[in-house]
């Protein structure tokens, strides 16, 4: 699609999202909200000519999800092919429509640096997961360029243990069609999110790649910081595979 086209369908596609989110979503079950989450979020790539590779083996209920954070898109493409509950920063309530449409969607909002609240949040993600629900985390604590993987802040990983979960870690990278890296979804430093679309609609194609690894047993490792290391090594592993 040529960029004018792409920017309109976005737009349509985003007035569809609030027409489903205000009419659709508050009468629909928990399953069929998930289900128009994963259609929606497939369609926004097609629309920004993203195809999503992703492994696909069996992922347990209620696994709490850890990725590295490369993008806003994240969100989409895990979306696109396993639909869950995210958590994110406490700023993106605020944030016009964005944030709106993030709290109807059950995301989770963690004030960063309140161990207390840290706490709190942890009992919801353990609720969800105990009802065999995913919830998704990015341990990273902030977005990278994709070309590397941050520290990570294990806090959150508690609720897995609490809710005796998997730990389920996926590698987010994206690639040129010749498999080369691009930056190009990179919401970093101080690109605004409309530099970030810019570039995105800029690439005539992008590759989404979701590499699952093995799920974390918190049985064998009951430590958060050694599951952190563990599924941190895991992702290193799927980005440069």
């Amino acid at each position: 699609l040529q960029p004018l086209t792409r920017y309109a369908r976005l737009a349509g596609h985003l007035l569809a999202a609030v027409v489903l989110t205000a009419v659709v979503v508050p009468f629909a079950s928990p399953a069929r909200q998930l289900a128009l989450r994963q259609r929606w979020s497939a369609r926004l790539l097609k629309i920004l000519g993203i195809r999503l590779h992703a492994d696909a083996p069996f992922i347990g209920p209620g696994s709490l999800i850890v990725a590295n954070h490369v993008s806003w898109l994240d969100i989409f493409v895990i979306n696109a092919a396993f639909p869950t509950t995210f958590v994110s920063k406490a700023e993106v309530r605020g944030w016009p429509l964005a944030g709106w449409l993030a709290a109807k969607h059950e995301t989770v909002f963690l004030r960063r640096g309140s161990r207390g609240h840290a706490r709190i949040v942890n009992g919801e993600i353990t609720a969800l997961l105990a009802q065999g629900r995913h919830v998704t985390i990015f341990p990273e604590g902030t977005t990278t360029d994709g070309s590397h993987v941050l520290g990570f802040h294990g806090a959150l990983l508690q609720a897995a243990i609490e809710a005796r979960a998997p730990l389920q870690p996926i590698a987010i990278a994206y690639r040129l069609p010749d498999g080369s890296y691009t930056r190009a979804p990179a919401y970093d430093g101080d690109l605004s999110l409309l530099d970030s679309l810019r570039a995105i609609v800029a690439e005539p194609r992008i590759l989404a790649r979701l590499r699952v690894a093995d799920p974390l047993s918190v049985t064998d490792t009951p430590d958060r910081k050694a599951l952190s290391h563990l599924a941190r090594d895991a992702i290193v592993a799927g980005i440069a595979d």
